[in-house]
């Protein structure tokens, strides 16, 4: 690991998961172009999320998480971006009334273009082409053409980035996330569910809350909480020279922030202490994200968040749980309990997408609702058992009607996959999968809020 760090210092450094360009003129040209641009995001920002994930990270607030797999250029509309904002603005009512505390929003948008694979290659009917590595990279079309990673790609993704901030910054303080819509919405979606009569009390809470904050003189109107939220853009970062391209210096502070999301991560695939990635990322200010899976050791990730997060600062240290449903109370518990004992200020989010990913009969990818659940409630159960603060989900989801996961409360099976299954990569939770999976963890925040080390030693 080099000494001093600089925005290029990870160019010195071994890469995973870094595509091959076959024009390095081109390449080199479209990251000097990049580098002109507009930052997507400011380090004012950034520092505003900071602050919100350190109250999370002391107990006094919960992440909600999600978004797409990976965005892809041809679903870029309004509608798709709208659709997947206001599911996640329901999933964050749902849980803010569950938990009793602040939930901090980001969304998996605005950016999240590249996927880490499991192979550099793909084979069908015989045929082996360069993988699918992400709409920033190359194309999912099988064919020679498409898959040769393209470097104008990247100026297409720094321009739809910058489109759905736009309006996602809009829809956030223009009147859409009204808290009196959102719990409409809500509303219109119990009573469709066949699990209303479930749902009725958090319904009925909610409408009890309202009425009474209307009573008080707290409307729309007069109060700007009711009517605006915060919302934090985060990716993925994988392609680093793009990531370079739109680092800046804050001109208040003098520090560096990668400037095409509020919040970045690190992917299971590239967490090695002594590679690319970890070494870009520790310079930056931004608030981080790191994935930690089932190969995972405690000495790896204690050495990471000292790299990462040598101050110790509050805020600045995410670590996201993806170990399955069937391995996450065994595998979690020695991490948190060690990251506990040194005294490690971290937020821990819980990922039940990503270990819980299956293939049916006919090699279609999916994930059960039910696994999705019990890696969640397993997360749950460990940090009860530890005396630590479960501090949100992060998960896969999209606005759209998309059958790609099984189960939920309208029992998806395995031949209704091909009705909608729309997802270049991986299977996604539809609107109401992921509003229900709200609702189920809303239920479990109630029934844990009043138990926790730390809410009693709040009270």
């Amino acid at each position: 690991m080099p000494t001093n760090w600089s925005p290029e210092s990870w160019r010195a450094l071994p890469i995973k998961q870094m595509p091959t360009y076959p024009d390095g003129e081109k390449l080199a040209a479209m990251e000097a172009k990049l580098r002109l641009y507009p930052p997507l995001v400011f380090a004012g920002e950034a520092r505003r999320l900071k602050a919100s994930l350190a109250e999370v990270a002391e107990g006094r607030a919960f992440v909600l998480q999600g978004g797409d797999c990976a965005e892809s250029f041809q679903d870029f509309t309004g509608n798709i971006i709208r659709d997947s904002f206001r599911v996640l603005l329901q999933m964050a009512v749902v849980l803010t009334f569950g938990a009793g505390v602040p939930v901090v929003k980001m969304g998996r948008m605005a950016g999240q273009f590249a996927k880490p694979r499991s192979s550099d290659t793909e084979t069908i009917g015989g045929e082996t082409l360069p993988s699918y590595r992400g709409d920033i990279i190359n194309g999912p079309g099988f064919d020679a053409a498409s898959r040769i990673p393209d470097p104008a790609r990247m100026e297409t993704g720094y321009f739809q980035s910058a489109g759905s901030l736009n309006l996602l910054r809009a829809f956030a303080t223009g009147g859409y996330s009204d808290l009196h819509e959102v719990h409409r919405w809500n509303l219109e979606f119990a009573a469709r569910s066949p699990l209303a009569a479930r749902y009725q009390d958090l319904a009925s809470r909610i409408d009890e809350t309202l009425a009474f904050m209307a009573a008080c003189g707290m409307t729309s109107t007069s109060t700007p909480q009711i009517r605006e939220t915060d919302f934090y853009t985060s990716h993925e970062a994988l392609l680093l020279p793009y990531e370079q391209a739109l680092t800046r210096v804050d001109s208040t502070s003098g520090d560096w922030y990668a400037c095409s999301a509020h919040f970045l991560w690190i992917g299971d695939r590239t967490r090695q202490p002594d590679h690319a990635h970890v070494e870009f990322l520790r310079g930056v200010k931004n608030p981080l994200g790191l994935k930690v899976g089932p190969t995972t050791s405690v000495d790896d990730l204690l050495r990471l968040i000292d790299t990462l997060n040598p101050a110790n600062e509050a805020g600045r240290m995410t670590l996201i749980s993806r170990m399955g449903a069937d391995k996450v109370e065994t595998l979690l518990a020695p991490l948190v309990r060690a990251v506990k004992r040194a005294g490690k200020k971290v937020v821990w989010l819980c990922d039940p997408m990503h270990g819980n990913t299956i293939s049916t009969a006919n090699k279609t990818k999916t994930r059960s609702f039910d696994a999705i659940l019990g890696e969640v409630s397993g997360f749950f159960n460990v940090h009860a058992a530890e005396g630590t603060w479960a501090g949100g989900v992060h998960v896969e989801m999209t606005g759209r009607e998309v059958t790609e996961c099984i189960g939920g409360a309208h029992q998806l099976s395995e031949a209704d996959l091909a009705d909608r299954y729309e997802t270049f990569c991986d299977p996604r939770l539809n609107a109401e999968q992921s509003l229900e999976l709200a609702f189920l963890v809303s239920e479990e925040l109630k029934r844990r809020r009043d138990f926790t080390p730390l809410a009693a030693a709040a009270q």
